[in-house]
């Protein structure tokens, strides 16, 4: 997320640029053709109390880039984490039944938003595939605005650059058959409004033309930020509400990383995090599914060592009570955990900043190569994947997926695909304690992670969108 900086949710472990706070290894494609359209890290990881916060976006660069992906042996060695490939992920999640099936988002559309955006992301996406031996695709880039040059010198710059790379790969990694658009607007986003109407005004301009069947957002400000929260008056979220509104009209899917701050998140100056428990929006939107963060256990091949736990290393995953929003319905069967507010997040994926994911960017000059990101931000595109698989799946748009993905739960892990967390681990941070993972929904990890082989196609039957 972002303040004063642009404020994506991912946190770089060793060259990191997204919106959680200390590790991640990161670099970025190159752009594609860009289709002219009318002119936001969490703070320090606790295992590492000398790591200053700073802006989600910023990230935090243990190292720079490095040549090619290690094993998650010698990221241990080296930095003391593990890191993982898009190969490690598949398996984790369970992919490959689908992918053999010939479900691969071929045929369906992720719109991803970021400010600025990155000038090597078409290229970066090309490599990324290679190493890894996954077909690339072509990302189609949607310059929203007045977007400046990129100006490799600017933090602000790099920060979302870093982003849209992690965006875009983990959304390929996921659904390597689904085309990409990547929405670069020209004001970066931060605490409060500012750079959030460019942003809806985007992805409402694409959902009136057609594009996109899901849409994820690596970005949010904290409630408190927004004008007039203090008096209680909370129209300036409201007002920017139309692009949810027109998404869920159309059948489109928005998705929304839950934070990076636990149940606590970032002030409006970005200084530091409030000593209270509070929310972010979009994430807490109740037509957004807000995406929350695990951290997995995983050997080098992708299968568990040990069941998935919440992330909480140099970030948490954001969870907790709105206080703009009302429960919705959907949440009626979990009323015992949210009470009378809406509850974030709704399911969770990978985050975890010591489990982070392998990126490759090149839009920096001083730090070409691989670096690792952990953070919601890369949680949220990766589940992105899983409903363009389901879209695919279903041959139509699931829609707003709240009622079918709470239902889903009830079934378990078995007949709807949901895997609950409930290891005991918590996103207490930074001084405000948090939600524990237990048995049933929470607000650390929502329902639970996907099992995709049983995830997909259960949503893609008991949702409808368009």
């Amino acid at each position: 997320m972002h303040r004063l900086r642009p404020r994506p949710r991912a946190v770089a472990a060793a060259a990191g640029v997204t919106a959680l706070t200390a590790a991640a290894l990161i670099a970025a494609p190159s752009a594609g053709p860009a289709l002219a359209a009318p002119a936001r890290s969490a703070p320090a990881a606790q295992a590492a109390p000398a790591v200053k916060a700073v802006p989600a976006v910023t990230g935090h660069r243990l190292v720079h880039g490095v040549s090619s992906p290690l094993s998650s042996a010698q990221c241990q060695a080296k930095w003391g984490i593990n890191c993982y490939t898009p190969l490690q992920y598949r398996q984790a999640y369970d992919l490959k039944p689908l992918y053999r099936a010939g479900v691969t988002g071929k045929g369906r559309t992720i719109v991803i938003v970021d400010s600025f955006g990155s000038p090597t992301i078409q290229h970066d996406l090309d490599v990324y595939s290679a190493q890894f031996g996954i077909p690339s695709s072509k990302v189609q880039v949607v310059k929203w605005g007045d977007v400046p040059p990129f100006d490799p010198t600017d933090p602000d710059h790099t920060g979302w650059a870093g982003e849209s790379t992690l965006d875009v790969e983990m959304a390929h990694a996921v659904a390597p058959d689904a085309h990409i658009v990547l929405v670069e607007t020209g004001v970066a986003e931060t605490e409060g409004v500012t750079g959030l109407p460019e942003m809806m005004d985007a992805e409402k301009a694409l959902i009136d033309r057609g594009v996109g069947d899901v849409i994820t957002q690596s970005f949010g400000a904290t409630e408190n930020t927004f004008p007039g929260f203090d008096q209680g008056d909370f129209s300036s979220i409201q007002k920017l509400r139309y692009a949810f509104k027109d998404a869920q009209k159309h059948g489109v899917t928005v998705l929304a990383s839950s934070g990076d701050g636990g149940a606590t998140d970032a002030t409006e100056d970005g200084s530091g995090n409030y000593p209270y428990p509070v929310n972010s929006w979009p994430s807490a939107d109740p037509l957004v599914t807000s995406i929350g963060g695990t951290q997995l256990h995983l050997d080098d091949a992708g299968d568990r060592t040990a069941p998935d736990s919440v992330y909480n290393d140099y970030g948490a995953g954001g969870g907790g009570q709105s206080h703009v929003f009302t429960r919705p319905s959907y949440q009626n069967g979990v009323r015992n955990v949210v009470g009378d507010r809406r509850g974030t997040p709704d399911i969770s994926m990978s985050a975890a900043v010591d489990g982070g994911a392998w990126v490759y960017s090149s839009y920096d000059p001083t730090a070409v190569g691989w670096d690792v990101y952990g953070g919601t931000s890369e949680a949220s595109p990766l589940f992105s994947g899983i409903v363009a698989l389901a879209d695919q799946f279903g041959g139509h748009r699931v829609g707003d997926i709240h009622q079918a993905l709470y239902a889903l739960a009830k079934g378990g892990a078995k007949f709807g695909g949901v895997v609950d967390v409930a290891d005991g681990t918590n996103n207490s941070y930074d001084g405000v304690t948090g939600y524990t993972a237990v048995k049933g929904y929470d607000m650390a990890t929502g329902v639970g992670t996907p099992d995709a082989a049983r995830f997909v196609p259960a949503l893609a039957l008991t949702s409808w969108g368009r």
